[in-house]
């Protein structure tokens, strides 16, 4: 699998990498997540992606593949210890707190990034999380530092200059980032990961989704009518994940799922090669057509 650096940080990461909020939330079972993770590292996945808040995911992926820790960089995220449907606590001593249970979850002694899930701009100003990541690198808890959000607040974190990687929505139905905050990070050389790269692929059940959290880009879908969404749903997800890919300066993009077999059909969906610039400039162009100013990014 290509593998691109991350920035101006020595990693170099594959372009998929795996998201752990799936397994968390749909409470996946230690046997699933030991089968998906250690099949998706023995075909070349070299990232995972998780954060405190994501339910039990933290344990599960160290009791998955602990033991082969240096196969993989490990990233995770703070800010929200209870869930985040409980509020975020920002003060430096509950992310440092947050940080010390993370690396026993995980079972390592160090993480390769440390991210703020979704800090406001408000907090951001004041300083004291930035403060609290700083610390955190100092002490070795991690090696780099990161911001992952979006719109505004992702801008003002990138200009900071105060991060190493930055995390944000960037999909066929979410290209806010595009414009105001990738180019910012390109400049400073930050590393940049793409979340929610298949739009959570909220078109393919061709009917209002289940999930709320889909509901957004659903309706963004619908007024953007996208000519290969209406076929085969296999080269719909190619198309927006290769889309994803070939934004400038995006280094991997984050996928998540509880399903063992699903890692090696998104693996596959990239063996058609870089999307045309001709597609990709077809899908851009849609985006500023259709897109109101109300289209930001989706946490």
């Amino acid at each position: 699998m290509e593998k691109r650096r991350l920035g101006k940080t020595d990693m170099e990461v594959s372009v998929l990498g795996f998201g752990g909020s799936e397994i968390g939330y749909e409470r996946a079972s230690s046997e699933t997540v030991v089968e998906l993770l250690n099949s998706a590292l023995d075909a070349g996945l070299n990232v995972i992606d998780t954060a405190e808040c994501y339910y039990n995911s933290e344990e599960l992926i160290g009791q998955a593949v602990a033991n082969r820790r240096k196969d993989f960089y490990l990233f995770t995220k703070c800010g929200h210890p209870h869930g985040m449907e409980s509020g975020a606590n920002w003060s430096k001593s509950s992310i440092l707190e947050s940080v010390e249970r993370s690396l026993k979850r995980l079972k390592t002694d160090r993480i390769d990034l440390l991210q703020l899930h979704s800090c406001s701009e408000t907090e951001l100003r004041k300083g004291e999380v930035i403060d609290a990541l700083q610390t955190a690198r100092d002490k070795g808890y991690t090696r780099y530092i990161g911001y992952s959000g979006d719109s505004q607040a992702a801008h003002f974190a990138v200009e900071s200059g105060a991060f190493d990687v930055l995390q944000t929505s960037v999909n066929i139905a979410d290209q806010e980032s595009i414009d105001l905050t990738i180019p910012v990070a390109r400049k400073k050389e930050m590393g940049v990961i793409a979340k929610r790269p298949i739009a959570n692929a909220a078109w393919k059940t061709g009917h209002h989704p289940i999930d709320s959290y889909h509901h957004e880009y659903w309706e963004r879908l619908r007024k953007l009518n996208y000519d290969f969404l209406r076929g085969d749903s296999k080269k719909g997800i190619s198309i927006a994940l290769r889309f994803t890919l070939s934004v400038p300066s995006v280094h991997t993009a984050i996928v998540g799922t509880k399903k063992p077999q699903r890692w090696g059909e998104n693996a596959r969906l990239l063996e058609a090669g870089p999307l045309g610039q001709s597609e990709f400039d077809s899908i851009r162009e849609r985006w500023e057509e259709c897109a109101p100013r109300t289209w930001i990014g989706q946490i």
